[in-house]
């Protein structure tokens, strides 16, 4: 008898020639490992091209940057302007640069406002190269702004938007002021990339327009040689008053590469997480596949252990396959992330996003994670297989074709899967009855990987329970053929749960997104109809907010009752940074606040606060608030009332008169205008007034109630769609399960399909029998994926009650579709088994060993 050493090479030989031998399957395996992977590696590939690009722009806007000096809050109005002499005489200081920067809006000379999508729209001044601190851009054409009405623009957005020399321009400034101006240069910069539209006004003007006429937003200094940053920035921060603070040029653009590593960490979750779905899916497949081989390779297995590979050699040999199958899945699926990262960034770019350009960046980390992990879960997979294969014993295995499920296993699944299950569903009732939203989300969230968990375990029971009479009811038109079909699908109960658990995955997540939208949707439009009271709307989808010049203007249309207008509030409250909402105009003809204590009239002294931020601060009714920036003087507001919480009003509310006081000119404008007609009004002719008073400030959109939900609704539904594209993948890999098992399958039952064919069954019979047993698979795992997905997007929508999710909207009709589909793709996903089935030979098929 060969020994260990002896049998190693060989084993390895026979591994490798059995993958050689059944290609097909090794394609379709590899697949499921290759589009896990690819996720995986193409979120990492892209967020860091991302960053990548980001940190390139920082790094050339900012090239010249050894200091930084700004405020210390957001509500803060800048840094003085007159400080600009004092940083000027610091011992080491070179440059001085005051930073004036601002987010606009340009209509080009066909009175059309331009669109860069995510990309910035900012408005700024012209630096000359002895006022600067940073490189000055160079000319493509024209020539520097020299008074007030020129305005210069970069090249890439003159080239994207069709901007050139001598047009005649507005710029809608961030109070929503229309400034008519010239082009009269074009200018480039390293950094001009993804949309960016940089308009740069003369010095004096980008004062007058941007700023206070007292502070700029920041001041950038740069070292005389000699001098470090860091020495630089010291000297500096010795003379700034207690409300700024100094940084070098290293630290500010590190921070601002990690505010885009941040706000691009969202990004990379999602995509990971859609990726570890994938796996997850694919390795039901590998799981099967592994199955499928070992049962049909058992009198070859049984043959190497009579010859001398003992157990540990067999399932060396089964991990081996695995082993190679996953580093080949890996490296494709490696390179697949690659074009995945191309077509995402396609995508987006499509989407005019405004998202930076640059090469893709491939790190060592991106390699070896994908490498390793598509690598582990395929062994992992295999592992149980490998372990079965290992068991067989070579006499029994020579004497039966294929081994019977082990009852004894099945059964101590089955009690594991119930206990699992009933754990999870103590912990999703603790969920539900949790005070707190994060709570009980987060109890909800477990609970349902639980119960998935103990689903799994329990599908080979659940499929007998749901195939056997459902296979009777879709089966019993087509007679014995339908036998056949039901027969077949609940024969490897094992197998079955696992080809179907797949589509269950990737259904569960489609139908738990699917509630959640429906009940997102249903929640704007009960928030507009119940809360909001006005006939039509004044609302911008631009970058800046509602003029009030054009609020001015709508006032005085005949027909219009009352104008309410809400603004955002940035202040320090009783010392601490809160954001909230400033109103002018009756609050009661627009909005429907529900009253909980005092009053909900805002008079010259008093504000109003809500539930949650009363219960949250421990505000209380009388309670006094002192609301303060820097450079204005503090005013003080009683809480005279407080209102349930409502997703349309900020957590406090206080008058226009605290907004006018705490906000620069340069910055005031709307969140919105809530128009109410007047009794009798022709709201028609009244629409058409409000688009002829408004259009002259571009940015401005009227919208009924019903227009406005729908903009809302639109944003839903477009994440939603995101979603289901992505969930689709899951779908597709469930896809690909079916496919491969019940190809195995036909091979593993290939006698059998020749005594049947033998005995009379038509070629169609056959293929029926497999696309029926195919349809009763798909539809029993999107059953219980729908059921599951269901039932926890129910009981978390629920759980997401106060943070506005208030209705419950369960899509029914958006679910029997779901099945329908699921039904279509497992019969699309027997065609090619179906075909190979019917093709088999009665006699070669009965005669093969």
């Amino acid at each position: 008898m060969a020994g260990p050493g002896v049998m190693r090479a060989p084993m390895r030989t026979v591994s490798l020639r059995n993958l050689a031998a059944h290609k097909v399957r090794l394609v379709l395996t590899l697949i499921a490992v290759l589009l896990g992977t690819a996720f995986v590696a193409g979120s990492f590939i892209f967020t860091d091209t991302l960053k990548q690009s980001f940190t390139t722009i920082f790094a050339s806007s900012e090239k010249g940057v050894d200091s930084r000096v700004q405020a210390r809050h957001d509500y803060d109005p800048g840094v003085p302007i007159d400080l600009l002499a004092h940083i000027r005489a610091v011992p080491g200081a070179r440059t001085v640069q005051a930073g004036i920067t601002a987010a606009v809006v340009l209509v080009d000379k066909h009175g059309k406002a331009v669109q860069t999508g995510g990309a910035p729209s900012q408005a700024g001044a012209w630096v000359t190269a002895r006022d600067s601190v940073n490189p000055v851009p160079t000319f493509v054409s024209g020539h520097a702004p020299t008074r007030a009405g020129e305005v210069v623009v970069n090249d890439g957005a003159a080239r994207q938007d069709h901007l050139a020399v001598g047009d005649h321009v507005k710029v809608v400034t961030p109070a929503g002021r229309v400034v008519a101006t010239t082009i009269s240069g074009v200018y480039q910069v390293s950094f001009d990339t993804g949309g960016y539209l940089g308009v740069l006004f003369s010095p004096g003007q980008a004062v007058q327009l941007f700023t206070d006429g007292q502070h700029v937003a920041s001041v950038d200094v740069a070292a005389a040689p000699g001098v470090s940053p860091r020495t630089l920035t010291d000297r500096i921060a010795r003379v700034l008053p207690a409300g700024l603070r100094a940084n070098t040029g290293d630290e500010v653009r590190r921070a601002d590469s990690d505010g885009v590593a941040s706000a691009l960490s969202f990004v990379n979750y999602i995509l990971l997480g859609f990726g570890l779905l994938a796996l997850l899916v694919g390795t039901f497949i590998i799981y099967n596949t592994f199955s499928m081989i070992v049962a049909q390779r058992q009198r070859e297995l049984a043959l190497l252990r009579a010859i001398g590979a003992n157990r540990a050699q067999i399932r060396r040999s089964v991990l081996f396959e695995a082993g190679v199958i996953g580093v080949l899945g890996s490296a494709l699926g490696l390179a697949a992330g690659i074009g995945l990262a191309y077509g995402l960034r396609a995508v987006l770019d499509a989407l005019n996003l405004g998202l930076p350009s640059g090469g893709l960046v491939l790190g060592t980390r991106t390699v070896l994670v994908s490498l390793v992990l598509g690598t582990a879960v395929t062994l992992l997979a295999a592992r149980t297989p490998a372990r079965r294969a290992a068991k067989i014993a070579p006499v029994a295995a020579m004497r039966e074709e294929f081994a019977a499920p082990n009852a004894v296993s099945l059964h101590r699944r089955s009690v594991a899967g119930a206990a699992l299950a009933a754990a999870a569903l103590a912990v999703t009732v603790a969920g539900v009855a949790a005070n707190s939203a994060g709570t009980a989300a987060a109890f909800i969230g477990v609970g349902l990987l639980g119960t998935c968990a103990g689903a799994m375990l329990l599908s080979p029971v659940l499929a007998r329970w749901v195939i056997a009479p459902l296979g009777r009811i879709v089966g019993h038109p087509f007679a014995i053929v339908g036998q056949l079909a039901r027969t077949n699908a609940i024969r490897n109960p094992r197998r079955t749960a696992a080809t179907a658990f797949a589509l269950t995955i990737g259904l569960v997540l489609v139908a738990g997104v699917a509630v959640l939208g429906s009940s997102a949707k249903a929640s704007v439009a009960k928030l507009v109809n119940t809360s909001v009271r006005a006939d039509y709307i004044l609302t911008t989808r631009v970058s800046v907010g509602v003029p009030q010049a054009a609020v001015a203007a709508a006032r005085k249309l005949d027909g219009v009752g009352s104008i309410t207008e809400l603004h955002e509030l940035s202040a320090s409250v009783d010392g601490k940074h809160y954001f909230g909402d400033a109103v002018d105009g009756p609050l009661s003809d627009a909005v429907d606040l529900h009253l909980e204590q005092g009053s909900l009239a805002i008079s010259a002294d008093t504000m109003l606060v809500s539930h949650h931020t009363a219960a949250q601060r421990g505000w209380k009714l009388g309670s006094t608030h002192t609301f303060s920036v820097p450079g204005e003087a503090p005013i003080t507001r009683k809480i005279t009332g407080s209102y349930s919480d409502n997703q349309l009003m900020g957590p406090w509310l206080v008058g226009g008169d605290v907004y006018r006081a705490l906000t620069p000119a340069t910055q005031r404008t709307d969140i919105v205008a809530l128009l109410h007609a007047s009794p009798g009004a022709n709201l028609s002719a009244l629409r058409t007034g409000l688009e002829r008073v408004t259009n002259r400030f571009y940015v401005v959109d009227v919208q009924s109630r019903s227009e406005f939900e729908g903009q809302v609704a639109s944003q839903i539904n477009g994440l939603i769609g995101l979603l289901y594209g992505l969930l689709g993948l899951a779908i597709v890999i469930a896809i690909l399960g079916i496919i491969n098992t019940l190809a195995l399958s036909v091979i593993e039952r290939r006698r059998e399909v020749g005594m049947l064919r033998a005995i009379g069954m038509q070629r169609t019979q056959v293929r029926r029998t497999i696309y029926l047993e195919s349809l009763l698979i798909a539809v029993f795992g999107a059953a219980l994926g729908l059921a599951l997905g269901l039932g926890y997007g129910a009981l978390l929508t629920n759980a997401l009650h106060d943070q506005g999710l208030d209705v419950l909207s369960v899509p029914w009709a958006q679910s029997v579709g779901f099945l329908g589909v699921a039904a279509v793709i497992g019969v699309l996903a027997a065609v090619w088994p179906g075909i190979r089935a019917a093709r088999t030979r009665p006699l070669a098929a009965i005669g093969a060993p």
